[in-house]
This record gives structure tokens, C-alpha cells and sequence, in this order.
């Protein structure tokens, strides 16, 4: 305790080697240094291509293994070590090592600024900074440099999400994969969009997805109205309303939506009853058009530890060969995953993912 005790004075009397500085100086090779400004507007000095870093809070460990960042990763949060039945994380499935690294506290950014000062990090990357001052705060407390992040999505908030892989890209000294990554997006995104920009209205099936995650599994009445893969591919989601990530529709509302089409999200099988057990046993679920007809199918979770968009990208795709067959008639949806996941995490990921949820993405849900 002593040791420990005194490596935290040391690094605190340090603390100006890397607080930040009032204005930005660019690259110093001199000192091994540089500025940058972080997703909430501070000036932050950084070691140039730090070796050593630590991810904090929802998603940004993901983001780090995005940029290729994962070998430098030398502490981790608590939900990375979990023994969970369930896990919709493709990074984490594609890098077991993380659940054997020493911890920097509990998950969802509360951070142990101690455990921190221990895995001895250059660099902190924090996301779900409501204000600048949790990044200050840490720091000064660390004595380590903190870069904010705002998450951001691949929809309505695509701007923030780019402009962090950007700063992580730049503090690696990775910029090159960070405009990678972006480009992959916008690829896909532009694809889905084009495959079915010119289906015509009446050919357009409507669809309802329930059962999605929000901090924890739910039922058939969570939903998420602006779903991202409905947008993607131009659907008709029937409970359409203003951008959020999370909505309970009342079930008489959703009987009355009476959709041709059900997606379920996997995740809800973590709870009881799932999403899919209420549409087999409940006889008002039973009643509408599309669990009469067999036309119920399972998508994979990706709203695990915040919105993991190689999932996002990948339900898109399989929705599509659903919806408009002939559009995507040249597309596996698993091979398409795998894809994905093998440009975004480095390993093709799907089977495992597919096999921890009782082997139903991408397929019809059989309702007995």
C-alpha cells in the first residue's frame, strides 16, 4: 500500500506534464508531446503514438478495436471480465485477452482513478463525458491525459461518431484506418440505400421490431422508433415517431399496427417472458397478420454497452434479403456479417454470436 500510495503522489506532482495546456502547440518531438482538442472542446497534451491506454465507459473500448488500437489496451473496465451467458459485443468476442486484464473500475464510466494510475496508461479515452469537467476532474486525479469522446450513432448523430474515431485515430497515430473505417460506413450505408431507394410504395412490407435492448433486456413492447437498419434499407417500421433510442409501445397499439413483418432482437431472451415467448402464448399476438403467416424472424442485439455498428450494419443487410428478396438476392446475411465484423474487430464473429442466442439471427422464428 505504501508503493502504491507513493506511485500516485508521483504521478500527481507530474500531473503538469500532462494537464492541459491553454492553447494548442501542434506536435512537439522534442518532448514526445502534442495537443489536440477532444470530443468536448478541451485542449488536451498526449504523448505522440502512446503505447499504453485505457478505455472508459460505454463503447469506447469498441471503438479502440475499430482503430486497431487493441494491442495497446492495458486495463479495462468491469463488464469486460463478467461471466455472462449473453454477450452481443463482437469486440469483445474477437479479443478474449480483455477479460483477463486488470481493472479501472465499474462499467458505465465509473472509473477507480487509482486501478487507473496502476495499469500505468499514457493515455485515457473516456466516453459518456456529460460535461467537461468529468474528463478534468479525472485527470487531475490521474495525473494521465483523459480524451473525452461523444459516442455519437451511424444516423442522427453520424458527425459525432466520425469525429471520434478521428481524435482516437489521430492520438494513435492511426489516421489512416480512422478515414478507413468512416469510408467502410458509408459504403454500406450507401449501398443498402441504393438497393432499395427505387421499390415502389405498395411493394413495401410493413414491419415491427420488438424485444430491443435498453440498459438490460425487455419484452415485445420495447422498441426503437427511427429503428437504424429500417432506415438503411427504406422500410416501412410502423412505430416511426420522433429520434430516440428506446420506446414501449402499449400492446393494443401494436395489435392495432397489425405489421406483415416481426423482427425480433435477440436480446430478449436474457429475460422472462422474452419477446418470443409472448408472441407464442399470448392469443392477441397470435391474432396479427404476421405471426399467423410464419413471418417472425430473429436479429442480433446491438444495443450491448452501447450501439455496436458493425450489428447495426449487419441487421440491416439480413432485413433487406427479408424485405426485398430480389434487391438482395446476391447477399448471405452471415457471410455479410462475418465481413463486416472482420473489417471492424479483425475475427468473423457471427457463429459465436449466433450460437449464445440459442442459434435464431438471421433465421424464422419457429413459434410453437
Amino acid at each position: 500500500m505504501a508503493a502504491v500510495c507513493g506511485l500516485i503522489i508521483a504521478v500527481a506532482l507530474c500531473a503538469g506534464c500532462t494537464s492541459t495546456p491553454s492553447s494548442p502547440a501542434g506536435d512537439d518531438t522534442s518532448t514526445g508531446m502534442k495537443t489536440i482538442t477532444d470530443g468536448m472542446g478541451r485542449t488536451v497534451s498526449v504523448p505522440v503514438s502512446p503505447e499504453r491506454v485505457v478505455c472508459s465507459g460505454p463503447g469506447c473500448l469498441r471503438y479502440l478495436t475499430y482503430m486497431q488500437g487493441e494491442d495497446s489496451v492495458v486495463g479495462v473496465d468491469d463488464i469486460e471480465i463478467k461471466d455472462n451467458i449473453f454477450d452481443a459485443r463482437p469486440y469483445a468476442i474477437a479479443n478474449p485477452q480483455f477479460s483477463s486484464m486488470p481493472l479501472i473500475g465499474e462499467f458505465r464510466g465509473n472509473d477507480d482513478p487509482e486501478k487507473i494510475v496502476l495499469c500505468n496508461p499514457q493515455v485515457i479515452f473516456k466516453t459518456q463525458c456529460t460535461e467537461a469537467s468529468v474528463a478534468d476532474q479525472l485527470q487531475q486525479k490521474t495525473g494521465i491525459p483523459v480524451v473525452a469522446l461523444q459516442y455519437g450513432n451511424l444516423n442522427n448523430e453520424r458527425a459525432l461518431m466520425d469525429q471520434s474515431l478521428r481524435l482516437i485515430g489521430n492520438v494513435m497515430g492511426n489516421g489512416d484506418r480512422a478515414e478507413a473505417v468512416i469510408t467502410y460506413f458509408d459504403t454500406l450505408t450507401t449501398d443498402l440505400h441504393e438497393r432499395t431507394a427505387g421499390v415502389a410504395d405498395k411493394d413495401r412490407k410493413t414491419v415491427f421490431v420488438g424485444g430491443i435492448a435498453h440498459a438490460g433486456p425487455h419484452g415485445f413492447q420495447s422498441t426503437q422508433p427511427n429503428y437504424p437498419p429500417f432506415e438503411f434499407i427504406n422500410a416501412r417500421g410502423l412505430a416511426e415517431g420522433p429520434m430516440t433510442d428506446h420506446a414501449n409501445i402499449a400492446k393494443e397499439k401494436i395489435i392495432s399496427f397489425d405489421p406483415e413483418i416481426i423482427f425480433v432482437d435477440l436480446s430478449t431472451l436474457q429475460t422472462t417472458p422474452s419477446a418470443i415467448d409472448e408472441l407464442t402464448d399470448d392469443p392477441s399476438y397470435a391474432a396479427m397478420t404476421a405471426v399467423k403467416a410464419g413471418k417472425v424472424y430473429g436479429v442480433l442485439p446491438y444495443n450491448w454497452y452501447s450501439a455496436n455498428q458493425g450489428s447495426v450494419m449487419a441487421d440491416a443487410y439480413y432485413i433487406g434479403t427479408v424485405l426485398y428478396p430480389d434487391e438482395f438476392s446476391d447477399v448471405d446475411p452471415e457471410k455479410k456479417a462475418d465481413e463486416i465484423y472482420s473489417f471492424l474487430v479483425g475475427e468473423p464473429v457471427f457463429n459465436q454470436k449466433d450460437n449464445l442466442f440459442s442459434n435464431q439471427a438471421f433465421k424464422r422464428i419457429n413459434l410453437k
